[in-house]
């Protein structure tokens, strides 16, 4: 049980025990679907706990010269590598960190494809598609539209592939299910089927909240096992969101409690601007311990407010049993997926310090941030 006692504040703490049943689930389902699962640093990139990841996971997939780098420092291997386009003048690199590089487009392929065949390592190269269909509704985080920048279109590819490409890519779901991945993969068959067989791996992308309470593992490992059979290929996923679903929180304090027109905001010392940025993008409303996420009468009721001056930093009414006070600590749950990776140092706001709860119940701080930090940025 995490306690507060022992943790500075602000502090992003990950639990090491919730951590490695995560990983064991996701190992479970790669072991007995016969598939290769690995870790999208872009949801999850806590580098300090890599070697408990690797011990389950093939490694990671990097979308940028500085993710594909990590991969290769601190997971000990080669990223499989995707990006909307690659600069040029760091695609050279980013080979050096890569075992698989997967292009957005024809372009990018007709245009990096001759370097990466003269690399002195051999790399697979793989295409991006769009199978035009994803359960996504929010537009922001749904990359299939038919306009969507995201993946070659099914009109591209009907001669067949381009030279040297050996493998699909393919990034449709966002938290989804298996009964969402297997209608992505009819619609995949439909517009691609007709390359499906000349590739030798399809990495499935990421969004597959495997690790969710309830998602069906024996109807993805099926689903899986059908299609590596009945297109002869290696199969690869590539979750961040599930690694690190349900995992840590975000321990905050109470600075201040303000009143206007009888709405009490708790003035807490993060920033949803800042440090929780999902919360105001997607947006959802994240879970506080002791708290109900709604206005219930009889109750203490508190918007959330930030620390930035962004006048739009705050979440709407939660409900405590108790009155709030500066200087209780309050809790905000599963905060380690697409959470550390974005934050920012808006308006100089201090970056929270990073923890982990151990698996023998000690807390380890892991980093804490000053002023350097800002400034280095600007500089």
């Amino acid at each position: 049980t995490l306690n507060t006692d022992y943790i500075p504040s602000p502090c992003y703490v990950l639990d090491e025990v919730l951590l490695r049943k995560n990983l064991m689930l996701i190992d479970q389902v790669q072991k007995e679907a016969g598939v290769d699962v690995i870790l999208a640093l872009k949801g999850f990139a806590l580098w300090s706990v890599f070697p408990l990841v690797k011990k389950y996971l093939k490694g990671a997939t990097a979308s940028s010269l500085h993710e594909a780098r990590l991969c290769f420092e601190e997971m000990n291997t080669k990223a499989h590598a995707y990006a909307p386009a690659y600069s040029p003048h760091e695609f050279a690199q980013i080979l050096d960190y890569s075992s698989h590089i997967v292009f957005n487009s024809l372009s990018q392929y007709e245009r990096f494809y001759k370097q990466v065949k003269t690399h002195g390592q051999p790399i697979s190269m793989g295409l991006r598609v769009n199978p035009r269909y994803s359960d996504v509704t929010i537009d922001l985080y749904n990359p299939t539209s038919p306009v969507s920048r995201l993946g070659v279109g099914p009109g591209e590819l009907k001669n067949g592939l381009p030279e040297g490409i050996e493998g699909l890519h393919f990034h449709a779901l966002c938290e989804s299910d298996s009964y969402a991945l297997e209608k992505v993969l009819l619609h995949l068959e439909r517009k691609f089927g007709h390359l499906l067989k000349q590739v030798k791996w399809v990495n499935m992308g990421g969004g597959h909240l495997i690790t969710r309470e309830g998602y069906d593992l024996n109807h993805l490992i099926s689903l899986l096992r059908h299609f590596k059979a009945k297109y002869d290929v290696e199969v690869i996923l590539e979750p961040g969101c599930a690694i690190a679903w349900q995992t840590g929180d975000l321990v905050s304090t109470v600075l201040d409690i303000v009143e206007r027109e009888g709405v009490k905001t708790a003035i807490l010392d993060v920033s949803f601007t800042c440090h929780m940025p999902d919360t105001l993008e997607m947006p959802y409303k994240p879970e506080v311990a002791g708290a109900e996420p709604r206005a219930i009468e009889g109750k203490h009721q508190y918007r959330l407010g930030g620390v930035s001056c962004l006048a739009g930093d705050a979440l709407s009414v939660y409900s405590f049993e108790k009155e709030l006070k500066v200087g209780y600590s309050i809790v905000l749950k599963d905060m380690m997926h697409y959470t550390m990776v974005k934050t920012t140092h808006f308006n100089g706001v201090a970056h929270p310090s990073i923890g982990i709860w151990k698996e023998n119940q000690k807390f380890e701080l892991i980093r804490s941030f000053g002023y350097e930090n800002y400034k280095g940025r600007l500089s």
